[in-house]
């Protein structure tokens, strides 16, 4: 079965860095769409970056410019390497995957398979 291990996130000062990882693992093709999504206390999970399996991606508007998302497929690893840290990204950080071969974009209901919880907290 299809399964998300996440890794990184801890804490950082506003300006700086941290990247999470993603290890998927459980899908017979690359052909699953896999982004990060966010969610703050009191406030609705939100997409933060998608990539598919050709390498469409795409952003949150508050993360544009300061957030990137990447994949290796050969460990089937996907990357988001957050930059210019702000508090506003202080929350829980969750990746998350839909096979398929189909482009499903930011909307988190869409997928399917979800990792478990990290959080990134930025002071």
């Amino acid at each position: 079965h299809v399964q998300l291990v996440e890794s990184g996130g801890g804490s950082a000062q506003a300006g700086g860095s941290l990247t999470l990882s993603c290890e998927v693992s459980g899908y017979t093709d690359s052909t699953y769409c896999v982004g990060w999504f966010r969610q703050a206390p009191g406030a609705e999970r939100e997409g933060v970056a998608v990539i598919d399996r050709d390498g469409e991606q795409k952003f949150a508007d508050s993360v544009k410019g300061r957030f990137s998302i990447s994949k290796d497929d050969a460990k089937n690893i996907i990357y988001l390497q957050m930059n210019s840290l702000k508090s506003e990204d202080t929350a829980m950080y969750y990746c998350a995957a839909r096979g398929g071969g189909t482009w499903y974009g930011l909307p988190w209901r869409e997928y399917h398979y979800w990792g478990q919880v990290t959080q990134v907290t930025v002071s």
